[in-house]
């Protein structure tokens, strides 16, 4: 334990005891918020043989359907962070995540996105470099060489799939898995642990397959193809290491039926080396308590079963904390409209409730995160349910949420990992009499109730244990623990680490993972602590007050920089026209390092070879995007899925589209040449201002081409022009985006001109196609003079800086994935107001409305518009914009006048803008005008007409930061405002 330390004494009255005894599954069945909770960590249940069950594997990451996308990216143009990010998650004697399980892609869209496949046809390579999963695997690994990998499927590529639907399809399927493991062993040298043979999330289990994987895999004696680029001399190692892969399933989602099936089958117990199922903490209940149908879960994990083995038990796919932590502090969830603080449905506590009720009841010993980092584009479906948030490689942007301190006060605090075949490694061993949570739920669960919900590891030689204590509730929790038949030496200090929100006037993070006490057993033998309301505590005998890791703050997250480049794509510039170009040659981008030979070192490679031939900044909705060379040997962007390889499984059906840049983009001009090299046809698509969905009709204004020239002018879904222009072998498409104007080119010539009466102002742009092999190059973005290009802070509306009065409703358990954060604040009370600080030229209001709410805005303590109408808009538009201030900081006050408003967030207009701006109507409004005299009006008015008579003639003598809108908005408010001027006079009579 280590030398004696200075203790903080706990000192409680007594309270009316209520033990929990060792082994109690069952809720008491009344408890109070006084109720003391007895634990017995008790040295004979430290099941030190059970090697599989309960020993204690920490977490996990999956990386599927593009939600490690931009990974790739992150490492190549900010590798510093990349690295860093590699060993906050992976690395140290103590790691977050031991494992990486990997979803392997069919180029289709099983939800946020597509992974690449690695073999599109059957004659083809398997390429594992394609999909991120696998070099992250691999990158991770250097830091943590026990990392466990493992993989499965969701869907499949069609030439697998036409196979499997014809019942003779195993060859292939067989064939698809080998090579890609393989593949990733030649090229990163580890090889895969894990496979589960079914289908991702079966209702199913294809028990019949599972077998007749595991024959062919231990019966397997060929490596020597020349498919597989193993050297002579590595073949017999490889050999080893695949006869040694373990097997998972059944990956099942709202069903339990391989947790029966392995205790009822003596040969697929023999095969079966670990069971996992999603979104469900609770075992299966049915039967007699004897039957393979009642704890199924519990009697594989424990091995008392009638083999009297233990069995790998895993949460194999769960959701990570929803929204940023910083944020969902701030809502009115809680009691009489309190904060719940970090806890509440889907918050970091709620997680660390998740871990410790699907221990408790279903003894899974390994949570696997989907997905620990958020490597996508916001918008896609499922956005903010992540640990690490790593949407902007260009900026080098992480945010590090602090569900990550919720979840190490699991991994810091106990030796985790997977238990050697000698069982000498010192896994720490779950103490099932020693843990129990009552919290309700099975997948969001909630803890509001006050129940017990605690989790003990302990020493498998007994000389110190760690209970995990969760309190999501409004009350403080006293638990009273006690340690039989442990080794625990002269110096029984137990130490208390402790995470919660700050309270009234500290930072944010002031309560984030701490040692918050050490205390000593009474006289009695128990240690007595209270814990406090909406907080989670280890209790450990450890001695970690001096250890350096166990100290260390989260890395502090960059400024969130625009996506602004010169013309290579790699610079940034704000100087210059150009956001953002590719050529997709990549001559700008360098060597890359990659982990390899198991973890042992790194390697250089080239840039497109580091990342399987993957474009640079593009997130895949549907579809094979890929760089590959032209008929005349230069680079372009394939996407490769045709006809022959046609997603016949997808979960979101669309044809094949991928987006690029930020979300921030407002006024530009999009270019891309596109050509179509399959002679049995094709369509190519360009679209500008998405913000969320995942198909090609999702982008705001998007362009349609076909090879004989026929084109088609959509505004999202809605066909609004069609046209025709010469068949070419190529063609240039542009649109132009300035405020409600949107301009089709084709070859440079303009084809298209629409007005939008509600347009939406902000996305990035699109590239799509049909299912034919189509080519795309030359992508370019450019800003437009006079306009502002994009916005640049957003502000969240849970934000602590936005400040709010009167009736609102401030909620993000349960939120939507395309609300920001999934938080919104709402409110239908006249007089409600919220005010938001900012720097730029103005703000917009982002959030769903239906165009009710009548705002009075004021500026600075001045007001700028009465009875301002808001848009109806969806999701992540903007409802109100305001334009046009001078170039700087500013407080915004918005009352809410009439009608409904739902706020998600505020972007802020910088002034940043190229090229003159017409401010003629302004002056003719001012010469109309004239001199109106103060004293005429009333002050109300007059206050209205002299914020806008001020802005007016600033305007006219050249105001810094000043865009086109801007300059239109100041000639509005100014017309408004002198149209409800009223005089005196007038209110007299």
């Amino acid at each position: 334990m280590g030398k004696q330390r200075r203790l903080g004494w706990v000192s409680l009255a007594a309270a009316a005891a209520m033990a929990l005894a060792a082994g109690v599954i069952t809720a008491p069945a009344a408890y109070t918020a006084d109720d003391p909770v007895e634990v017995i960590v008790n040295g004979n249940d430290v099941r030190s043989d059970n090697r599989n069950g309960l020993a204690y594997k920490g977490l996990g990451l999956l990386s599927c359907n593009s939600t490690s996308n931009l990974l790739m990216d992150y490492k190549a143009e900010n590798p510093g962070r990349y690295w860093q990010l590699i060993r906050v998650l992976f690395g140290g004697k103590n790691p977050l995540i031991n494992h990486v399980k990997v979803e392997m892609g069919s180029d289709t869209n099983t939800s946020t996105g597509s992974d690449p496949a690695t073999m599109r046809t059957p004659d083809e390579l398997a390429d594992a470099s394609r999909s991120p999963g696998f070099q992250l695997a691999a990158d991770a690994k250097t830091v943590n060489p026990k990392l466990k990998v493992s993989i499965l499927r969701w869907e499949m590529p069609e030439w697998v799939q036409n196979e499997w639907d014809k019942g003779t399809g195993t060859d292939e399927m067989y064939k698809w898995y080998k090579e890609t493991i393989l593949d990733a062993y030649e090229k990163y040298g580890y090889m895969v642990d894990y496979v589960d043979p079914d289908k991702n999330e079966t209702r199913n289990p294809d028990e019949a397959f599972i077998k007749w994987y595991k024959n062919a895999i231990v019966t397997d004696t060929d490596f020597a193809n020349p498919r597989y680029g193993i050297p002579a001399g590595k073949q017999r190692k490889a050999k080893k290491a695949y006869h040694n892969i373990k097997i998972i399933a059944s990956d099942e989602n709202n069903t339990h039926h391989i947790g029966p099936s392995v205790l009822s089958d003596a040969e697929l117990f023999g095969i079966v080396d670990a069971v996992g199922y999603h979104y469900n903490t609770d075992d299966r209940l049915e039967g007699n308590a004897d039957s393979d149908t009642y704890q199924p879960y519990t009697k594989l994990a424990t091995g008392k079963n009638k083999y009297n083995e233990d069995k790998e038990v895993w949460y194999s796919e769960g959701t990570a904390s929803f929204g940023h932590t910083e944020y969902r502090v701030n809502n009115t969830e809680g009691a009489n409209g309190a904060s719940t603080g970090i806890g509440g449905v889907q918050s970091a506590l709620d997680l660390a409730n998740r871990s410790v009720k699907s221990y408790a009841n279903s003894k899974r010993t390994h949570y696997i995160f989907q997905p620990a980092i958020g490597s996508f584009y916001e918008g896609a479906q499922y956005s903010h349910k992540e640990l690490v948030s790593a949407r902007d490689p260009w900026s080098g942007y992480l945010h590090y949420d602090a569900a990550l301190y919720v979840m190490q006060h699991f991994t810091q605090f106990a030796k985790t990992g997977w238990e050697n075949d000698t069982n000498t490694a010192g896994i720490w061993r779950t103490v099932p009499e020693a843990s129990y949570s009552g919290v309700s739920g099975t997948e969001n669960v909630d803890g509001s109730n006050g129940a017990p919900s605690y989790m003990t590891l302990a020493d498998p030689r007994k000389k110190d244990f760690s209970t995990v204590v969760v309190n999501d509730s409004d009350q403080p929790r006293t638990y009273r623990i006690k340690a039989e038949n442990m080794r625990l030496g002269s110096d029984s200090t137990m130490e208390i680490w402790e995470t919660r929100g700050a309270d009234a006037g500290q930072a944010y993070d002031a309560n984030f993972k701490h040692l918050a006490d050490e205390i000593r057993p009474g006289g009695d033998g128990f240690y007595t602590y209270s814990v406090k309301p909406r907080s989670i505590v280890t209790l450990t005998t450890l001695d970690k007050s001096h250890d350096k890791a166990t100290k260390q703050r989260l890395p502090k997250s960059w400024d969130r920089t625009v996506l602004d480049t010169d013309a290579t794509g790699k610079k940034r510039n704000t100087r210059d026209d150009v956001l953002y170009a590719d050529d997709f040659g990549y001559e700008e981008e360098g060597r890359v390092q990659v982990g390899t030979a198991d973890g042992a070192r790194k390697v250089s490679r080239p840039y497109l070879m580091s990342r399987g031939n993957q474009p640079r900044y593009m997130v895949d909705q549907t579809g094979a995007w890929e760089v590959g060379k032209d008929a005349r040997g230069d680079n372009v962007l394939y996407q490769y899925m045709d006809q022959s390889m046609k997603d016949t499984g997808a979960w979101n059906r669309h044809t094949p589209n991928t987006t690029v840049g930020d979300f921030r983009w407002e006024n530009y001009r999009a270019t891309v040449d596109v050509s179509f090299p399959d002679p049995a046809g094709g369509l190519a698509a360009l679209g500008v201002r998405q913000q969320k969905g995942m198909a090609i009709s999702d982008a705001a204004y998007n362009v349609r081409i076909r090879p004989n020239g026929a084109w088609t002018f959509y505004e999202y879904g809605t066909a609004i022009k069609t046209g025709t222009v010469a068949a070419s072998g190529t063609y240039r498409l542009a649109i132009e985006a300035k405020g409600a104007t949107i301009t089709t080119f084709i070859d440079g010539k303009a084809v298209s001109t629409y007005q939008d009466a509600t347009p939406q102002t902000e996305g990035r742009v699109k590239l799509g196609s049909d299912f034919y092999k189509t080519a795309f190059d030359n992508l370019k973005v450019e800003k437009i003079d006079g306009y502002t290009p994009y916005a640049g802070a957003q502000i969240d509306n849970m934000a602590g800086s936005v400040a709010y009065e009167g009736a609102w409703s401030r909620k993000n358990a349960f939120g939507d994935a395309m609300d920001w954060y999934r938080s919104t604040s709402t409110s239908t009370g006249a007089g409600a107001s919220f005010t938001v600080p900012f720097t730029g030229t103005g703000i917009d209001i982002i959030g769903g409305n239906d165009g009710s709410a009548v705002l009075d805005v004021y500026v600075d303590g001045k007001p700028i518009a009465k009875d301002a109408k808001t848009a109806a808009v969806d999701k992540r538009l903007a409802t109100y914009t305001l334009r046009g201030l001078r170039d700087g900081k500013h407080t915004a006050k918005f009352v809410l006048k009439s009608g409904k408003i739902v706020l998600d967030a505020f972007n802020a207009i910088p002034g940043d803008v190229d090229g003159p701006v017409d401010t003629t109507p302004i002056r003719s409004t001012l010469d109309k005008i004239g001199s109106p005299t103060q004293a005429d009006y009333t002050a109300d008015s007059w206050a209205l007409f002299d914020s806008a008579l001020s802005a007016g003639k600033t305007a006219v003598t050249g105001q810094k930061g000043l865009d086109v809108l801007g300059a239109e908005q100041i000639e509005n408010r100014l017309d408004e405002a002198y149209n409800r001027l009223v005089r005196k006079d007038a209110t007299a009579e």
